[in-house]
């Protein structure tokens, strides 16, 4: 059977506790991997961007 839709994969009992769970760990995995990237970043980069819209050589046009 092919879920038409996320309730009939909710609706599901015996397995919405693994759903749960998986959402839980993919939810964690992206955010740590996100801070990990951001904090290896060099501070370089951050002071390079932080200035960039005060750095612009052209006058903006309309």
């Amino acid at each position: 059977m092919i879920p038409q839709s996320f309730r009939d994969i909710l609706n599901n009992s015996e397995n919405t506790g693994l759903y749960q769970t998986l959402a839980l760990i993919i939810f964690m995995l992206f955010f740590l991997g996100l801070v990990i990237y951001v904090f290896s970043r060099p501070k370089k980069h951050y002071k390079e961007q932080e200035h960039a819209p005060l750095d612009d050589d052209q006058p903006f046009n309309l």
